[in-house]
C-alpha cells in the first residue's frame, strides 16, 4: 500500500546530515528552509489515497499484495505506458510542473533497470538480482528514491584517477567480507535530501582504468558519512505565500552530496568497479528514457502553466484581443502543443525492451525531446516577459501593503484592471514574478536547460543513439538520382 503524506513526514526525522547556512538542520519538517516544500511532497503521498486520484496513481502488480505507485510500474504494453504518464501528469499538475525530482521521477528509473537487470551481469560482479530485490523492496514501501550521478566541477579536463586527490570523486576505498565502504562527493543532490534513499552511479563512459570510481549502489541518506551541504534556500527567503506562491511551496533544493567513508552493504551494490556496466545501466536499460518520459511530461505541464500565466496577464492588462499579443499566445500555444506532442509520440510509438521486458518509449523522439525542452524554456519565459512589461517590477513590496488601510486605498486606485481588483492583480503579478524573474525562477531556467546533463553530452548521446544511415540513405537517393550529363 502506498503510505500517506503523514508517514513520508515521519520518516524524514531519521537523523540525516544536511547543512545549511553554517548549521545542522535538526527537522526538515519544522525548519524554515525546508518545511513547506516537504509538506507538498507528503500532499503528493496523500493523492494516491483519494479516490479520485488512486486509480491514476497507483496499480495492482503481479507478486505484490497491496497496490503500489504507477511509477514503479514495468510497462507491458503501450497502454501501460500511458497509464503511468497520465500518472506523472496527475503528479506534476500539483506542483505545476516545478518539482523536477518528485518520488516517481526515480522511481521509474528503478522500474527501467528492473526491466533489464541482465544488463547488471558484469565480469566480475553480478547485480541483476540486487536490482530486482531493490524495485520491489523499493515500490513494497513506496519509498522515495533519490539520486547523485554527476562528479564535482573540480577539473574537468582530467579523468577522475587524475585529480590531485584521490578521494574527490566518489570511489571505493575498502572491500570488506560484508560490503564495500566508499568515500568522494557527487552533485547536483537535487531533492536528494528530502528523500529516503539515495542512488549513487554514473553515466559517462569510463576508462577501464578508472574501475575504483565504476560504482552503482543505493544507501539510506541518514546513513553515516552521507551529508548533504544544501544550497541557499528560496523557501526560506520567501517573505509568504502571497509573494512567493512558488518558492514557498515549490524548493525541491539542490546539494553537494558528501560520502565520508560510507558502508555499502553488498546486497545494495548493483554494480562494482565495471565501467562498462555503469555506463550500459542507463543507456541499454529503458532508465534514461524513464527519465526523459518523466521529465517531458513535467516539462508539458509547466509549459502548460506558464502559458495560462500568459493569458492571464493578457487579460489582466486587457490586450487579450489585440492581434500582436494574440500571435505571442499563440506562440506559446504552439510551443506548448510541440512539448505535448513530444510526449504523446513517444509513448504511442513506444519499443520493446532490448534484452529485456515490457516496453518503453520510443527512443528517437524522447531524444528529441532531450534536446527541444531546453532550448525552449527560455524563449517561453522571453515572450511571457514581454507581454507583462513593467507590471512584472512594479509591484508593492509585500502583502503587507495590502493591509494598510492607507496605502491598500493607493493601490486599489492605480494598481487595477477591467475584472481585476488591486488584490488579484497584484497576487498574479506575484505568481509571475515567481516564475519569470525571481532567484527561483533563476534556478529553473538553469535546471530546464541542464537537468539531463549539459549539450555536449546529451547532443552527440543522439547522434549515437538514433538512426543517421536512414537519413543518410535518402540524402544519398537524390544524390544518385542525377549525374553529370543532366546539367
Amino acid at each position: 500500500m502506498t503510505r500517506t503524506g503523514k508517514d513520508y513526514l515521519q520518516a524524514l526525522r531519521d537523523g540525516r546530515e544536511i547543512w545549511l547556512d553554517g548549521e545542522r538542520v535538526d527537522d526538515l519538517t519544522t525548519h524554515p528552509a525546508f518545511r513547506r516544500s516537504v509538506r507538498s511532497i507528503a500532499d503528493l503521498y496523500d493523492m494516491t489515497h483519494e479516490p479520485v486520484h488512486s486509480d491514476a496513481l497507483t496499480v495492482a502488480l503481479p507478486g505484490f499484495d497491496e497496490p503500489v505507485s504507477r511509477a514503479y510500474q514495468i510497462p507491458r504494453t503501450r497502454d501501460e505506458l500511458r497509464a503511468k504518464g497520465k500518472a506523472f501528469k496527475r503528479w506534476s499538475e500539483a506542483s505545476f510542473g516545478f518539482f523536477g525530482r518528485s518520488p516517481d521521477y526515480m522511481a521509474s528509473a528503478v522500474a527501467g533497470f528492473a526491466a533489464a537487470p541482465g544488463i547488471l551481469e558484469g565480469a566480475s560482479f553480478d547485480g541483476s538480482a540486487n536490482i530486482l530485490a531493490h524495485w520491489r523492496r523499493m515500490a513494497e514501501g513506496d519509498l522515495y528514491q533519490a539520486h547523485t550521478l554527476v562528479n564535482p566541477q573540480v577539473d574537468r579536463t582530467k579523468a577522475p584517477s587524475e585529480q590531485e586527490e584521490d578521494d574527490l570523486y566518489l570511489r571505493v576505498v575498502r572491500e570488506r567480507d560484508d560490503g564495500i565502504v566508499v568515500r568522494g562527493a557527487k552533485m547536483i543532490g537535487t531533492a536528494a535530501a528530502f528523500g529516503d534513499e539515495i542512488f549513487v552511479g554514473v553515466t559517462q563512459r569510463m576508462a577501464p582504468s578508472e574501475a575504483d570510481y565504476a560504482l552503482s549502489f543505493s544507501v539510506p541518506v541518514s546513513s553515516p558519512g552521507v551529508r548533504f551541504i544544501s544550497r541557499a534556500s528560496y523557501e526560506a527567503k520567501a517573505s509568504s505565500v502571497f509573494d512567493y506562491p512558488l518558492s514557498s511551496r515549490f524548493d525541491e533544493n539542490d546539494a553537494l552530496v558528501v560520502y565520508d567513508n560510507v558502508f555499502v552493504p553488498w546486497e545494495r551494490v548493483f554494480a562494482y568497479r565495471d565501467p562498462e556496466v555503469c555506463h550500459l545501466q542507463f543507456w541499454k536499460t529503458p532508465a534514461f528514457l524513464s527519465f526523459i518520459h518523466h521529465g517531458a511530461t513535467r516539462f508539458w505541464t509547466k509549459l502548460e502553466f506558464l502559458t495560462g500565466v500568459a493569458i492571464l496577464i493578457a487579460r489582466a492588462n486587457n490586450t487579450y484581443d489585440l492581434p500582436p499579443v494574440r500571435m505571442q499566445i499563440g506562440k506559446l500555444l504552439a510551443w506548448l502543443n510541440t512539448a505535448k506532442a513530444l510526449v504523446v509520440a513517444m509513448e504511442e510509438n513506444c519499443e520493446p525492451v532490448p534484452g529485456g521486458e515490457g516496453v518503453m518509449p520510443n527512443r528517437e523522439i524522447a531524444h528529441a525531446q532531450l534536446a527541444t525542452g531546453p532550448e525552449l524554456y527560455p524563449k517561453v519565459l522571453n515572450e511571457i516577459k514581454l507581454l507583462a512589461g513593467g507590471g512584472l517590477i512594479q509591484l508593492p513590496s509585500s502583502y503587507r501593503d495590502l493591509l494598510q488601510p492607507e496605502v491598500a486605498g493607493l493601490l486599489g486606485k492605480y494598481v487595477r484592471s477591467p475584472g481585476y481588483d488591486s488584490e488579484r492583480r497584484i497576487k498574479l503579478f506575484k505568481l509571475a514574478w515567481d516564475a519569470l524573474g525571481s532567484e527561483f525562477a533563476g534556478r529553473h531556467d538553469q535546471y530546464e536547460r541542464f537537468y539531463h546533463g549539459s549539450p555536449h553530452v546529451y547532443l552527440p548521446a543522439i547522434v549515437r543513439e538514433s538512426d543517421t544511415e536512414a537519413c543518410a540513405a535518402l540524402a544519398g537517393k537524390c544524390l544518385d538520382s542525377y549525374d553529370l550529363v543532366e546539367r
